[in-house]
């Protein structure tokens, strides 16, 4: 299994690279793209369609921008000399982003603008996928000019799409949080860098409507800062005021004590009254406890003062510095720059999926897969003769002597001639793994190959189960033929072509399925006597055998050829199913001369 994955990868140099050599070049790259453009091509497509489907669905929106500066709060009285700190940290400006995007100056917004009962602003920007088809239907049907046709928008319109869709009714609380949820979703508010400046953007439908938006949100939120400080210098006046009374009135009384004192002209220190044992408070007392309540009310009398300057002149730490205008061109969506990513998309998903189907593509795809998933080597390929597909006309050799399919079967009889065996090949067989195999095409045109040569060949239909006689000789001179005795007798001349032909009625009849009848059957065509004027010696039989789907007793009689080839398809042939077949053929004891490669797709280097 750890060799399978870099067995798979094809090649087109696999005669050229040292044996044991697992390396994936250019050449295996130029052929797993060429395989796959097929796949790959149709994930861009789809993934371009993608694309343009949405930018012809979705309305464009437009996003304007305005942009505040928060300032640092100066305090109210700077000490001579002294080193003022005006700096804002982030967690400050992060504090003032965080008001921006609250609730409190949404509602502020939606006041002020009448957002709610706007049917403008409430419409959705990203249409439900209904209302997609529905916007893309009427556009093909403007571009074509099909609605002229009564049949067409008839049909249209009993598809339901025709119509837009009618929105629930809702209440106005639920109204006013559609619209809250819109103006904090199309709200962006950014610090500018690590300045004081902070943009704030807004993302609509109309421009002129973003733009609005934008700048009521800085307003809301320079006047929510004045009504806050407003709310609490409101607040300290109140508190302030109500201390200055509770401070007169006990300034007063400690005044009107010492009065009372100096007027007795009672000037004596530590006087100890009579009758009792209390200390009597002196004058010096007496006039600094007035004092002193005479301070604490000067203070909050002046702090009073500036509270009361403060809710007549309050002043925002914020001011807006650039406001926001309508935009010239949306913002979303862009056409050429979503078509972009979709191509880019489309070519890595079908990569992906390409790379997904050749992982788990079990089938034959290359020489190399054959030798190092099964241990046999690979005679040859063989491509297909047109662009059907086709697997090859019993003919084609004859028909089109120099084709590519020609010169692939010529070089797979080259390598069946070397092939390492204790004879030369004389007895021939062809099997493959299902019945659907090009291997009768394969066993016609390989033998009219040796025919064309000078060699006298014959072909025994052994595969009765998908017989290739009634392809050669017709249906009825196929099995309208008796069986005749000895069995060389029922031997007829394929028509127009040049070798003879063994039909498989005979060898159903003859059972020539067993070894030993096979076997027979050799001896008898080698024993022709030429003195008696029969038939002179075959030079080369090729028996077409039954596949492994027919049975693997009936590949047995492969024990008494001198070979047997394998026919596999490019891209069909499962390789457990093929490894399963040699394994058969190796266990009867088949000499197995290599796998014969047909519907090649790979190019020749």
């Amino acid at each position: 299994m750890n060799r399978m994955f870099p067995a798979q990868w094809p090649t087109t140099t696999d005669q050229q690279r040292p044996a044991g050599q697992e390396f994936i070049g250019l050449s295996d790259i130029t052929e797993f793209v060429r395989r796959y453009v097929g796949t790959i091509v149709v994930c861009l497509a789809a993934a371009l369609l993608a694309a343009w489907f949405y930018n012809s669905t979705t309305a464009p929106t437009f996003t304007a921008k305005a942009q505040i500066l928060i300032e640092p709060k100066l305090p109210q009285h700077l000490q001579e000399g002294g080193e003022v700190n005006l700096s804002l940290d982030t967690a400050q400006v992060e504090s003032q982003i965080a008001v921006m995007q609250s609730e409190k100056i949404a509602a502020m917004v939606l006041g002020q603008l009448n957002l709610v009962d706007d049917p403008e602003f409430n419409r959705p920007q990203t249409p439900s996928l209904r209302e997609r088809f529905r916007k893309f239907g009427d556009m093909l049907l403007d571009a074509f000019g099909l609605r002229k046709s009564a049949w067409i928008t008839s049909l249209w319109e009993h598809s339901g799409l025709s119509a837009p869709e009618t929105p629930a009714p809702l209440t106005d609380y639920l109204k006013w949080r559609r619209s809250m949820l819109i103006v904090r979703n199309s709200l962006d508010i950014r610090r500018v860098g690590v300045s004081y400046a902070i943009d704030i953007s807004f993302t609509a439908l109309d421009p002129e409507g973003a733009a609005r938006i934008a700048n009521a949100t800085a307003d809301a939120f320079v006047r929510e800062q004045i009504e806050t400080k407003t709310d609490a210098a409101k607040e300290g006046g109140a508190w302030l005021e109500q201390r200055l009374g509770q401070l007169r009135t006990e300034m007063n009384e400690a005044m009107a004590k010492a009065q009372e004192f100096r007027s007795r002209h009672d000037y004596s220190v530590g006087h100890q009254a009579q009758g009792g044992g209390d200390a009597v408070p002196t004058l010096e007392e007496l006039e600094v406890t007035a004092e002193t309540y005479q301070k604490m009310y000067e203070s909050f009398l002046q702090a009073y003062t500036n509270s009361v300057s403060q809710q007549s002149y309050p002043v925002a730490d914020a001011r807006v510095i650039t406001a926001a205008t309508a935009p010239l061109y949306p913002s979303a969506p862009r056409p050429k720059l979503l078509l972009a990513l979709a191509a880019v998309t489309g070519l890595m998903v079908g990569m992906g999926v390409s790379f997904a189907r050749h992982t788990f593509d079990w089938t034959i795809r290359s020489p190399r897969h054959i030798r190092d998933n099964l241990g046999v080597d690979c005679v040859g390929e063989l491509p297909p003769t047109s662009w059907r597909m086709d697997s090859g006309r019993l003919d084609e050799v004859v028909r089109h002597p120099h084709s590519r399919y020609s010169h692939g079967l010529r070089k797979a009889r080259t390598e069946i001639a070397l092939a390492e065996t204790s004879h030369p090949i004389k007895f021939l067989g062809l099997t493959a793994v299902s019945d659907d195999s090009p291997k009768s095409s394969v066993a016609s045109n390989l033998a009219s190959l040796y025919a064309m040569s000078g060699l006298k060949t014959l072909v025994i239909d052994a595969d009765i189960r998908s017989t290739m006689t009634s392809r050669l000789l017709g249906p009825l001179r196929a099995y309208g033929k008796p069986c005749q005795d000895p069995i060389r007798l029922n031997i007829v001349p394929a028509p127009g072509r040049p070798f003879d032909l063994l039909p498989s009625s005979a060898v159903d009849e003859k059972h020539l399925l067993v070894p030993g009848k096979m076997k027979a059957l050799f001896a008898e065509l080698a024993a022709v006597d030429l003195a008696a004027n029969q038939l002179a010696a075959y030079d080369i039989v090729i028996v077409n055998l039954p596949t492994l789907a027919s049975g693997a007793d009936e590949l047995i009689v492969g024990s008494v050829l001198d070979g047997v080839l394998i026919i596999a398809e490019w891209g069909k042939t499962h390789v457990e199913t093929l490894r399963e077949l040699v394994r058969t053929l190796q266990a009867g004891r088949t000499p197995v001369l290599g796998v014969l490669l047909t519907m090649s797709k790979r190019r020749k280097a």
